[in-house]
């Protein structure tokens, strides 16, 4: 099994993790809302270039 697959890093989950980085969310409460560890929200944004946002 791929990690993409056991990860379960759908288009969608990434798309909705996009939208939240954009929208200011802070990475703690976008854990919250895609039910992932916040170290998983980190990787996942660094993968994708993205910096999250200063707030706690």
């Amino acid at each position: 099994m791929s990690e993409t697959v056991e990860a379960g890093w759908t288009l969608e989950t990434v798309q909705q993790l996009r939208t939240m980085a954009r929208e200011g969310v802070a990475p703690s409460v976008m854990s919250l809302k895609l039910k992932r560890s916040v170290a998983a929200i980190h990787a996942k944004l660094a993968e994708l270039g993205i910096t999250p946002t200063a707030k706690a």
